[in-house]
Order: structure tokens, then C-alpha cells, then sequence
């Protein structure tokens, strides 16, 4: 008897590196924007999608609030337009970061999601920070 797992076959070896290196282009995770802020090499602006209120009781350091209906033009005018976007929400149950990232697209700049969002981030055991950052 066949499992739902196995009853349609796993991908060739090509398609499946197709599949997931096309992830990468998309997709950072919580542990390399942890790295590249902790080791000074954040080549990137970090977007935190959620509301101000849940920003200012924990969000991830060196982000900035963004709720995701706010991201205009006019709030990126001071961002070279090559400048690297990558954007988090509450974690896997939130669209939230997926508007941003969607948002950002439309306006031609190149985004990133941080899969997990503040959950994958906790989870991996990274400290939040806290406040407005007015």
C-alpha cells in the first residue's frame, strides 16, 4: 500500500534544483539576517510588516516599522533604487510580509521575505528588541 507521501512521485533531481535555488532568489532565512546583522554585514533594509504597536513590543534589531499598507514611493525616495528589501511579519500565519514583499515588487525594488517571521526568529533563540524607534 502506497502512502499519500509517495503516491505521486518525487520530482526529477533537475526540476527539484530548479524548484528550490529559485527559492533562494526569494526567500532569506531567520538565521542569515541574524548573521548578517550580528556580523556587520547587513547589505539590506529589514521591514518589519506588522503593526507599530506589536513593532514596539518585540521586533527583530535593526528593523523598521513598515506596516505593509504604508510602503509608498514616497517612504522609499531616500532608498537607492538597487537597495535590497527584506521584510517580516509575525511568522508562518501571517500574510503580512508577503504584502510588503508583493508592495516593494511593484515598485520595482528588490525584496526578500524572512521566512518564519518574529516566531522563526524567536524560535531560533535571537533576542528581540523593543520600543517604537521614534
Amino acid at each position: 500500500m502506497t502512502s499519500s507521501v509517495a503516491a505521486i512521485p518525487a520530482a526529477s533531481s533537475d526540476r527539484a534544483i530548479a524548484h528550490f535555488g529559485t527559492a533562494f532568489e526569494f526567500e532569506a532565512d531567520c538565521w542569515d539576517v541574524h548573521d548578517a546583522i550580528a556580523g556587520g554585514r547587513q547589505d539590506f533594509v529589514l521591514f518589519d510588516a506588522r503593526s507599530p504597536d506589536l513593532y514596539a513590543r518585540g521586533h527583530v534589531p535593526q528593523a523598521i516599522s513598515m506596516p505593509h499598507g504604508k510602503i509608498v514611493e514616497a517612504k522609499l525616495r531616500d532608498y537607492p533604487l538597487d537597495t535590497l528589501f527584506v521584510v517580516y511579519c509575525a511568522g508562518p500565519h501571517c500574510n503580512g510580509a508577503h504584502r510588503a514583499a508583493y508592495r516593494l515588487a511593484k515598485l520595482g525594488r528588490p525584496v526578500k521575505l524572512m521566512i518564519g517571521g518574529i516566531t522563526g526568529w524567536i524560535d531560533e533563540g535571537f533576542e528581540l528588541a523593543r520600543g517604537s524607534g521614534d
